[in-house]
């Protein structure tokens, strides 16, 4: 690992900045959900329509890191890092001033370019350290980061209530403006071998599809990560309109996927290297496909209370916690000299289909259905996760002996 001064920019990152542009990222997409049934109320509009705001913001993060990711190989992670921000500041600050919700909606998609700080940290780690500890290194920025959920929703759920949803955007604006000068002041260029050219990487894409352990640590992540992306376009609308929750109510329930999350990532710090990534996967499957499990069963039983939902819930971040920090190291790490683009085009894929369980678990709740259908898309995803695990096993035991990856490698 490179040697790292705090505040020097021409040093890699500490972790702390590390952690605070990925916290940016985690908490532009969290702050906002309590306010959801706000926004829709305040604009006279549905909630199918506004909840656009959770998975039209997804889809166009995932589209975003197709982008991102070589931009950064070819003119390296600090300038893209940094446009990605000031685009998003920009954002920002016109989000509240919005005069229909066909505008409010516009201009949420253009604070998807926050996206740089998700897509860059990752690549950054595999920039400064050798494989076997980015899932260790990645794991611990994850769990820093995992401070902005946990008290974005309870926050933006309170704020809503006093000052209105307008109020969370200038949260974030003063957020983001302390992020970029962080950045502007620490981030040193890690990427040292700039590639020749932006055609050059947009053509490694092939090189990355061909690859099965892309594709089984990818699919991993997609549906690992495609639980929580449902509780998300879903989760507002089971707490506000079928558990009768207040927005700060709902902000405080938020605080158990979050705290389950940075417990996995704490196991992932912990643990990765020892017991190696593709065990790590599986656990953190199966954590997710139990909490669910338990989820049906209360609800079943006649018992809905926020904890029937939010409880086991928690074990859906835990199970987040302990399967995407291996995953995403499994990804950037198939093809190390094109870390940027593995990482953007697995970001966008992993995004991609958590937009799209987003917009379903949104579509098709009602009332009169109850929680049922968005408990249905959570486990079923859960299940696949467990499922792309196995795949990934399964071509790791066909390699010859010598090739087979030990614990904290991924090949």
């Amino acid at each position: 690992m490179n040697q790292t001064t705090f505040l020097d920019r021409k040093t890699p990152p500490h972790i702390i900045t590390l952690v605070m542009v990925s916290g940016l990222s985690a908490l532009t997409m969290n702050l906002l959900l309590p306010s959801l049934p706000g926004i829709a109320s305040f604009y006279d509009a549905d909630y199918a329509l506004v909840q656009l705001a959770v998975s039209g913001y997804l889809a166009f993060t995932g589209l975003l890191q197709l982008l991102i990711g070589p931009l950064s190989d070819r003119y390296g992670r600090r300038p893209v890092l940094l446009g990605g921000l000031g685009i998003f500041l920009a954002a920002t600050a016109l989000a509240p001033l919005a005069p229909n919700v066909e505008t409010f909606l516009f201009i949420r998609m253009i604070q998807a370019a926050v996206a740089c700080g998700m897509v860059l940290s990752r690549a950054i780690v595999r920039d400064m350290v050798d494989t076997d500890e980015a899932a260790s290194m990645i794991g611990y920025v994850t769990m820093g980061m995992t401070l902005a959920p946990m008290i974005g929703p309870a926050l933006g759920g309170v704020m809503e209530e006093i000052f209105g949803w307008q109020s969370t955007f200038i949260l974030l604006l003063v957020f983001g403006a302390a992020v970029f000068a962080l950045t502007w002041f620490d981030l040193g260029e890690t990427n040292h071998h700039p590639s020749s050219s932006m055609l050059r990487q947009f053509g490694a894409y092939p090189e990355l599809m061909r690859s099965r352990r892309f594709w089984g640590y990818t699919l991993t992540a997609t549906f690992a990560s495609g639980a929580f992306f449902s509780f998300l376009g879903g989760g507002p609308f089971v707490a506000t309109e079928i558990l009768g929750m207040n927005p700060s109510e709902l902000g405080f329930y938020f605080m158990f996927i979050a705290l389950g999350y940075m417990a996995g990532n704490y196991l992932s710090g912990r643990y990765s290297r020892q017991i190696g990534i593709n065990r790590m996967m599986v656990a953190g499957c199966v954590f997710s496909t139990f909490g669910m499990c338990v989820s049906l069963v209360l609800f079943l039983a006649g018992l809905y209370h926020p904890l029937s939902f939010f409880g086991p819930i928690l074990l859906v971040g835990l199970g987040n916690g302990v399967t995407l920090p291996s995953a995403n190291a499994g990804i950037v790490s198939v093809r190390p000299h094109l870390a940027g683009s593995a990482s953007g085009l697995g970001g966008a894929m992993m995004i991609g289909g958590g937009a799209a369980l987003s917009a379903i678990a949104g579509a098709i709740l009602s009332v009169e259905t109850g929680p049922y259908p968005l408990i249905g898309v959570m486990l079923g995803s859960s299940i696949v996760g467990v499922l792309a695990t196995l795949y990934v096993i399964r071509i790791e035991n066909s390699l010859p002996p010598e090739q087979q990856t030990r614990p904290g490698e991924a090949r």
